[in-house]
Protein backbone atom coordinates (compact mmCIF):
# COMPACT_ATOMS: atom_id res chain seq x y z
CA UNK A 1 0.00 0.00 0.00
CA UNK A 2 2.85 2.38 0.82
CA UNK A 3 4.28 2.02 -2.71
CA UNK A 4 0.91 2.94 -4.19
CA UNK A 5 0.69 6.01 -1.96
CA UNK A 6 4.19 7.11 -2.97
CA UNK A 7 3.28 6.54 -6.62
CA UNK A 8 0.14 8.63 -6.30
CA UNK A 9 2.14 11.36 -4.59
CA UNK A 10 4.59 11.27 -7.49
CA UNK A 11 1.73 11.47 -9.99
CA UNK A 12 0.40 14.64 -8.41
CA UNK A 13 3.89 16.08 -7.89
CA UNK A 14 4.70 15.67 -11.58
CA UNK A 15 1.47 17.41 -12.56
CA UNK A 16 2.16 20.24 -10.10
CA UNK A 17 5.66 20.63 -11.52
CA UNK A 18 4.31 20.85 -15.06
CA UNK A 19 1.72 23.46 -14.07
CA UNK A 20 4.09 25.61 -11.99
CA UNK A 21 6.79 25.51 -14.68
CA UNK A 22 4.27 26.53 -17.34
CA UNK A 23 2.92 29.35 -15.18
CA UNK A 24 6.37 30.77 -14.39
CA UNK A 25 7.79 30.20 -17.88
CA UNK A 26 4.90 32.06 -19.52
CA UNK A 27 5.70 35.09 -17.38
CA UNK A 28 9.48 34.97 -17.90
CA UNK A 29 9.64 33.83 -21.55
CA UNK A 30 11.79 36.83 -22.54
CA UNK A 31 14.63 35.48 -20.39
CA UNK A 32 17.02 32.65 -21.24
CA UNK A 33 17.28 31.86 -17.52
CA UNK A 34 15.23 28.81 -16.43
CA UNK A 35 13.12 30.57 -13.78
CA UNK A 36 10.49 27.82 -13.77
CA UNK A 37 12.95 25.20 -12.55
CA UNK A 38 14.39 27.62 -10.00
CA UNK A 39 10.94 28.38 -8.55
CA UNK A 40 10.07 24.68 -8.45
CA UNK A 41 13.29 23.65 -6.72
CA UNK A 42 13.19 26.49 -4.18
CA UNK A 43 9.53 25.99 -3.31
CA UNK A 44 10.09 22.23 -3.07
CA UNK A 45 13.10 22.71 -0.79
CA UNK A 46 11.09 25.06 1.42
CA UNK A 47 8.11 22.70 1.68
CA UNK A 48 10.39 19.71 2.31
CA UNK A 49 12.13 21.55 5.14
CA UNK A 50 8.80 22.60 6.63
CA UNK A 51 7.17 19.16 6.40
CA UNK A 52 10.25 17.31 7.65
CA UNK A 53 10.35 19.54 10.71
CA UNK A 54 6.63 19.22 11.38
CA UNK A 55 6.64 15.44 10.89
CA UNK A 56 9.96 14.47 12.47
CA UNK A 57 10.90 17.11 15.05
CA UNK A 58 7.51 18.42 16.09
CA UNK A 59 5.41 15.28 15.56
CA UNK A 60 2.58 17.54 14.37
CA UNK A 61 2.07 15.63 11.12
CA UNK A 62 1.67 11.86 10.97
CA UNK A 63 4.75 9.82 10.07
CA UNK A 64 2.74 8.43 7.14
CA UNK A 65 3.14 11.76 5.32
CA UNK A 66 6.80 11.04 4.64
CA UNK A 67 6.26 8.49 1.87
CA UNK A 68 3.45 9.95 -0.22
CA UNK A 69 4.22 13.65 0.23
CA UNK A 70 7.91 13.98 0.99
CA UNK A 71 9.17 11.18 -1.27
CA UNK A 72 6.39 10.86 -3.85
CA UNK A 73 5.01 14.37 -4.37
CA UNK A 74 8.13 16.43 -3.66
CA UNK A 75 10.41 13.88 -5.32
CA UNK A 76 8.47 14.24 -8.56
CA UNK A 77 7.89 17.98 -8.12
CA UNK A 78 11.52 19.03 -7.73
CA UNK A 79 14.03 18.20 -10.39
CA UNK A 80 17.76 17.86 -10.17
CA UNK A 81 18.04 16.36 -13.64
CA UNK A 82 16.29 19.26 -15.36
CA UNK A 83 18.40 21.75 -13.41
CA UNK A 84 21.62 20.14 -14.59
CA UNK A 85 20.44 19.78 -18.20
CA UNK A 86 19.37 23.43 -18.35
CA UNK A 87 22.74 24.43 -16.92
CA UNK A 88 24.54 22.39 -19.59
CA UNK A 89 22.43 24.00 -22.32
CA UNK A 90 23.34 27.44 -21.00
CA UNK A 91 27.03 26.47 -21.06
CA UNK A 92 26.74 25.11 -24.60
CA UNK A 93 25.08 28.35 -25.68
CA UNK A 94 28.05 30.27 -24.29
CA UNK A 95 25.98 31.78 -21.48
CA UNK A 96 28.54 31.05 -18.79
CA UNK A 97 27.26 33.73 -16.45
CA UNK A 98 23.70 32.43 -16.56
CA UNK A 99 24.90 28.84 -16.14
CA UNK A 100 26.95 29.73 -13.07
CA UNK A 101 24.07 31.81 -11.69
CA UNK A 102 21.72 28.86 -12.21
CA UNK A 103 24.04 26.33 -10.58
CA UNK A 104 25.23 28.46 -7.67
CA UNK A 105 21.97 30.32 -7.19
CA UNK A 106 19.88 27.17 -7.03
CA UNK A 107 22.28 25.51 -4.60
CA UNK A 108 22.63 28.50 -2.25
CA UNK A 109 18.99 29.57 -2.46
CA UNK A 110 17.89 25.94 -2.09
CA UNK A 111 19.76 25.64 1.18
CA UNK A 112 18.24 28.91 2.35
CA UNK A 113 14.77 27.67 1.37
CA UNK A 114 15.24 24.49 3.43
CA UNK A 115 16.48 26.58 6.37
CA UNK A 116 13.40 28.83 6.06
CA UNK A 117 11.08 25.81 5.93
CA UNK A 118 12.73 24.25 8.99
CA UNK A 119 12.58 27.58 10.85
CA UNK A 120 8.88 27.96 10.07
CA UNK A 121 8.23 24.36 11.10
CA UNK A 122 9.96 24.95 14.42
CA UNK A 123 8.11 28.21 15.00
CA UNK A 124 4.65 26.76 14.48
Amino acid sequence: MQLLEIGLGGFFGAIARYLVDGFVSERTSASAFPFGTLVINLSGAFVLGLLATLAIERSVLPAGIRGPVMIGFLGAYTTFSTWTLESLRLLEAGSWGLAIANLAGSAVLGILAVVAGVALGRAV
